[in-house]
């Protein structure tokens, strides 16, 4: 299933009132590739977030297909992450008591029981794709390159509608950074999958079809395929 993204006066405030994210509209067709660029500190992260439902605090309209994301409950908004969004995040978020494997399929939990081999099956593959092997292997001897690539693997895997990705290949060598952004570009391509990442990565913004520039928590550019 894909999923259409529209945004209306999205924001942020921080708890003591400053303005975070100020974003009037932002409107994405299913299956497209969205890239996110700015400073750091500009509101990339906080508005990859936002689109999650991740922060509490913010206000306005996400929605994507029929679910009106910020009307739901804490609760609501984490199933609907589960069946809907996979998510790299920069910090990786990997349970260091976990294997590889059991990281890169801890979303089969989440998942009725009849779909959880399958998905277990593509999280090896996407392990082995990106060049680790070790399934066994407790991630708390892994390199951040190689933990980076665990939690490549996680997303992908789950095969869901949207990828929401926070500069995925920041702690990747050029040649699997390069490698990860053909096997992106092609999971939109291929299965209809609706990718937005923040990145400083101009190889991977390059690909993208559109390219966001945020700077004070507010849009300040919206290139096109002919621009990215």
């Amino acid at each position: 299933m894909s999923l259409p993204l529209v945004v209306k006066d999205l924001r942020l405030h921080s708890p003591r009132g400053r303005l975070l994210l100020d974003l009037p509209a932002l409107d994405a067709a299913p299956a497209a590739l969205i890239g996110i660029r700015g400073v750091s500190g500009a509101g990339k992260t906080t508005l990859l977030y936002a689109l999650a439902g991740l922060l509490d605090r913010a206000e306005g309209s996400v929605r994507w297909g029929e679910t009106e994301l910020l009307a739901l409950t804490p609760e609501g908004r984490a199933r609907f992450r589960a069946a809907n969004i996979g998510m790299i995040f920069q910090d990786f978020m990997l349970f260091e008591e976990l294997g590889a494997l059991d990281n890169a399929a801890l979303t089969a939990l989440f998942r009725p029981r009849a779909e959880r081999e399958a998905l277990r099956t593509r999280a090896q593959a996407r392990l082995a794709a990106l060049g680790l092997t070790e399934m066994g292997r407790g991630v708390t001897s892994f390199s951040g390159g190689e933990r980076q690539r665990v939690a490549i693997a996680r997303a992908m895997a789950a095969e869901a509608p949207v990828l929401l990705a926070d500069e995925p290949t920041a702690s990747l060598d050029r040649g699997t950074a390069d490698r990860l952004i053909d096997d992106l570009v092609q999971l939109v391509r291929t299965q209809g999958t609706t990718l937005i990442a923040v990145s400083h990565d101009a190889a991977l913004l390059a690909r993208m079809d559109r390219v966001l520039t945020i700077s004070g928590g507010q849009l300040l550019a919206d290139e096109g395929a002919a621009c990215a």
